[in-house]
């Protein structure tokens, strides 16, 4: 046991929900993410109400914003199970190797949430549980590392695509919220934009993870791994915009496709301008601010790319109506 485990280990232990709130203060902050997947399941919904011409569920956003949430619950549960060898030997300071919470404890907040979203899903429509059954199983075969682990980890940007590809799966039930109930088939016009929104979730996806995993030379540490170690902090920077240019191309795409209107396309291509600005800035001077603020501006660029999208041109749409 680490110095840190043993240090921590003979404080006096507080109750379950004491820790695991602090668990989540740590590791998984309610506002920071709740905030992001609020906008995700929401946009989502109404992106798709939006194409169909119609108004969306108010259960089906709600359903679909909690049943989300509940993913990431269970993803964050996933990667504590699959690094707790490396985060026992290179981050003991985290609350799993010191011991303020249990791997059995957060199995348990996992299966809790997975009832949950059963629940949940069962009365928006029972029918949508095949979703979320898929959203499981590929979360699960992932946190197997596909079964080739060490193959995976020698080769850092098919593992980041490989479990990126999970993005895509709970976007589909997000919009399936809304399109599955109301009995609309994804013929060709339809489909083809709700495919460019899906597409755009994996890219929203890898642009956050590399800026949060791109660091500046100084704040480096040994056994953690990061984009900026791989691959240095200029190409990190200058791949983060890139990606946000690609995000955008989409986002302008879906843009056409619903009719969103011009003031929509400039605000997604100021927070375009302004997150590539942030990736050159940190390329260009790698240092603990420039880290922090591209890996904020990532966030703010993800949080617009699904308000402009869906929530406010819905809204809008709704209230000219």
């Amino acid at each position: 046991m680490s110095e840190i485990a043993k240090a921590h280990s003979s404080e006096p232990r507080a109750t379950f929900v004491v820790r695991l709130w602090q668990y989540q203060a740590e590791r998984f902050p309610l506002v920071k993410h709740g905030a992001l997947i609020a906008a995700f399941g929401a946009s989502a919904v109404c992106l798709s109400a939006l194409l169909r011409g119609a108004a969306p569920n108010p259960v089906a956003i709600l359903v679909a914003v909690l049943v989300l949430f509940g993913f990431f619950v269970q993803l964050r549960v996933a990667d504590e199970h699959k690094d707790n060898e490396d985060d026992a030997r290179f981050r003991p300071e985290r609350p799993v190797p010191r011991g303020l919470v249990t791997l059995a404890e957060l199995r348990g907040v996992a299966i809790a949430v997975g009832a949950a979203q059963l629940a949940l899903t069962a009365w928006l429509d029972w029918t949508l549980i095949v979703f979320v059954l898929a959203v499981w199983a590929y979360m699960a075969v992932m946190t197997k590392e596909f079964f080739v682990p060490k193959w995976l980890k020698a080769r850092p940007i098919i593992y980041m695509v490989s479990h990126m590809l999970i993005m895509p799966l709970i976007d589909l039930f997000a919009t399936a919220c809304d399109w599955h109930p109301a009995g609309v088939a994804l013929h060709e016009d339809f489909g083809l934009t709700l495919g460019a929104f899906l597409l755009l979730s994996l890219v929203n996806g890898a642009a956050i993870e590399i800026a949060r995993k791109s660091w500046a030379p100084e704040t480096e540490r040994e056994g953690v791994e990061t984009y900026s170690k791989l691959w240095g902090a200029g190409v990190a920077g200058v791949v983060v915009m890139a990606i946000v240019l690609a995000g955008f191309g989409l986002a302008a795409f879906i843009n056409v496709r619903s009719e969103a209107g011009l003031w929509v396309l400039g605000g997604l291509a100021l927070v375009t301008a302004w997150t590539s600005w942030c990736a050159i800035d940190f390329a260009g001077t790698p240092t603990s601010k420039t880290s922090k603020v591209l890996e904020t501006s990532s966030g703010v660029f993800v949080l617009a790319n699904y308000l402009l999208l869906g929530v406010i041109p819905l809204l809008l749409s709704l209230v000219s109506a």
